[in-house]
């Protein structure tokens, strides 16, 4: 008797696990509401799922959505789509969306776009709702070298066939802003620019600059423009300055030079009187080696000192510029023979 009923209930047990693991592993629950939402969703595709480490919710959900729009999806696709790491809920979404404004969108393109790591669903509403990007404040010089600070609000749509593979945002902005940099630079004065500023805009938006990117252009208005610094002069008051430097340093490269020149003869000159002072000094030996020898008589060595003593007295004259005082008697001084 013990033993009957400890088998009734060990089997009890082994049922209730059973069912709790079948009714773990089969969602159960969201394959009777796929069948209330009209989608034939069979038990071994959602065990397929299973073993597939595919989560059932994570497709069946987006396809009842699928189905309840009037949209035929093969769930096949999705799962595909899924395992390839996309966003299923989304591209669906996005699919819905595209239906109901009447957009040409097909999931493989869809897929395409969300697996590229752009947002399919913002693309579409993009399409459907324009978006209006603000510029940075974009400094653009004139002819006349007057700056201009110009910032600008364009109007973009998404283009749904050039999202894989398109460029950005960010290339539509530089692109404007190039446009405003060269239009405003080919203006004579920046008063044009200033009476006329949808000048700026019509001429950036005929330059075709959504040419390569994922949106389309659909208007670009000017939002600001500012004058700014006067660039031509201070560009010239730069140029007098390095100009002024340049002389600067050109002078003093010439004073540094001619100085170098003057020390140069002073020191040729210190040098020649040192030579002269030497041979001065070799004089009084000459002349005693002369008379020592007989070459020079006593009668000579005082003409050379009268001569030497007239000389001096000339130069002293020369010197101080006033004539020489007359002896008394009326009389020029004679020379010593």
């Amino acid at each position: 008797m013990q033993l009957a009923t400890f088998t009734g209930l060990l089997v009890f047990v082994l049922a209730v696990i059973f069912v709790i693991l079948f009714f773990n592993f089969i969602p159960v629950g969201l394959w009777i509401s796929a069948w209330a939402a009209g989608v034939r969703v069979g038990i071994l595709q959602l065990i397929g799922m299973r073993l597939r480490r595919v989560p059932p919710a994570k497709i069946v959900l987006p396809l009842i959505k699928a189905v309840k729009a009037g949209m035929d999806v093969a769930i096949d696709k999705l799962e595909a789509h899924y395992l390839a790491g996309g966003n299923v809920d989304r591209v669906v979404d996005a699919l819905i969306a595209a239906h109901r404004a009447q957009i040409d969108l097909s999931f493989e393109r869809a897929a395409a776009i969300d697996l590229a790591g752009r947002n399919v669903l913002e693309a579409v509403q993009v399409s459907v709702n324009p978006r209006v990007i603000e510029t940075p404040v974009i400094a653009a010089v004139a002819k006349n070298g007057i700056e201009l600070r110009v910032k600008a609000r364009v109007t973009v749509r998404a283009n749904i066939q050039r999202l894989v593979g398109g460029a950005g945002e960010e290339t539509i902005v530089a692109r404007v802003g190039e446009g405003i940099v060269t239009t405003v630079g080919s203006a004579e004065s920046h008063e044009e620019v200033l009476e006329n500023p949808d000048r700026i805009s019509k001429t950036v938006l005929a330059k075709g600059l959504d040419a390569g990117t994922a949106y389309e252009i659909l208007s670009i208005d000017i939002a600001d423009v500012d004058v700014g610094r006067n660039i031509g002069a201070q560009l010239q008051m730069d140029q007098a300055e390095a100009d002024k430097n340049i002389a600067q340093a050109k002078a003093a490269e010439r004073r540094f030079a001619a100085l170098a020149r003057e020390a140069e003869m002073r020191a040729m000159v210190e040098e020649m009187r040192a030579r002269v002072v030497e041979a001065e000094a070799e004089v009084p030996k000459a002349l005693a080696q002369a008379l020592r020898e007989g070459r020079m008589g006593v009668m000579d060595y005082y003409a050379l000192r009268n001569l030497i003593a007239d000389t001096e007295m000339r130069q002293a004259i020369g010197r101080s510029g006033e004539p020489p005082e007359a002896p008394q008697g009326g009389e020029a001084p004679k020379r010593k023979e």
